[in-house]
């Protein structure tokens, strides 16, 4: 999926007339009192109301994080298709430094643009947001998850979230080598936070040696104090320089995928937890014609939307973890699909979303209207 850039005549463009635009709705959100600056994206709502979370970031400028909550939004419309649910892509940015401006009044104020939309966008956690802030901003709207579980919530959706990567690496074992297992595999990955936690936990139960960094030497130490047989590379630049790495979990911020690091790779395949792995348009086929296997981001990081999604109807853990397993089967599908298309797996990623948002607006449009 080709990405917005932070140009404000980008942004503006792209909404309105390019493919990568054709985003429904986009919201300016503004409270003084409390400081609130926010963008809510909805990019499509053809399978059900747009769900996607809320990021709370110290953007460089209002048209970065305009063109950051397109870029997302439009991500979890695939997202959501791929994973099977009843719902579109939207996504929410507050413009801010969390640390400084993160207030209980400024998260009312966000509940209560998100209320104005009447249900057309469904919110939850994102990077720099959590749990105890959804409790906050479900006190303004009732569509809001990822909920304390003494909200009603389902708490947090990292757990899910890494159990579904790990689903997909197991799957991407499967399609190279024959076996979906990471037993004796080396696997690298770059961002240990609430996801990355997991992820190295699934790894070390399934046997693979695992490699990890992070700038966040709170975050090292607390895997390493954990599971002393974990090795350490200095950071992201070593690690994906490591000989005979089999697997490389990018689990951090966007972007990991680029002209400068997709060159000396040294894993053969590329699975993990981040958004918008992709740097710009084209990065997917140079992966492929280096003959490393890419496991779509928004495929197999889609546990913890299945999380939150579920918490609409009343959360059930069990149901939760069946559902964030057939993301194995989804993903190998994407790879059958690229082979006998002949295109690199995100390609054929983005084709069974589109086709499943497109057979619903068909659907839609030939639905008997409502009396």
């Amino acid at each position: 999926m080709t990405a917005v850039t932070g140009d404000p005549v980008d942004v503006l463009q792209t909404l309105f007339r390019s493919e990568q635009g054709g985003h429904e709705q986009v919201v300016l959100c503004q409270d003084r009192a409390s400081g609130l600056k926010a963008v809510i994206a909805l990019h499509s709502t053809a399978l059900g109301p747009a769900l996607g979370g809320t990021r709370f970031y110290p953007y460089a400028s209002e048209a970065e994080a305009v063109a950051d909550a397109l870029n997302l939004a439009r991500g979890m419309s695939y997202k959501n298709a791929l994973a099977g649910l009843e719902h579109g892509g939207g996504k929410a940015v507050i413009i801010g430094d969390p640390e400084l401006i993160k207030t209980e009044e400024l998260l009312l104020a966000y509940g209560r643009f998100v209320a104005s939309l009447g249900g057309r966008y469904v919110t939850a956690c994102d990077v720099g947001t959590y749990v105890a802030d959804m409790d906050v901003v479900a006190r303004e709207n009732r569509w809001t998850t990822g909920r304390s579980p003494e909200n009603g919530g389902a708490g947090d959706s990292s757990v899910l979230t890494a159990y579904g990567v790990f689903q997909g690496m197991r799957a991407s074992a499967q399609h190279l080598w024959g076996d979906p297992t990471l037993q004796g595999r080396k696997v690298g990955v770059a961002g240990v936070g609430k996801v990355g936690h997991h992820l190295v936990e699934h790894l070390l139960s399934d046997g693979a040696e695992v490699i990890v960094t992070d700038v966040r030497e709170e975050s090292v130490r607390r895997i390493t104090e954990k599971f002393p047989q974990v090795t350490v590379a200095l950071d992201t630049e070593a690690l994906i320089r490591v000989p005979g790495l089999d697997i490389y979990a990018p689990c951090a911020l966007g972007g990991a995928l680029n002209d400068e690091t997709v060159p000396v790779l040294t894993a053969r395949v590329v699975c993990g937890a981040a958004n918008n792995q992709l740097a710009h348009p084209g990065v997917e086929k140079d992966i492929a014609d280096r003959g490393i296997l890419y496991a779509p981001d928004y495929v197999v990081n889609a546990g913890g939307v299945i999380q939150v999604a579920d918490e609409l109807n009343g959360f059930d853990f069990d149901r939760c973890k069946a559902k964030a397993s057939k993301i194995f089967d989804t993903t190998l599908a994407i790879f059958a699909r690229a082979k006998e298309d002949g295109i690199p797996p995100a390609a054929a990623a983005d084709r069974i979303a589109e086709q499943r948002m497109a057979d619903a607006r068909d659907a839609r449009k030939t639905a008997p209207a409502a009396l």
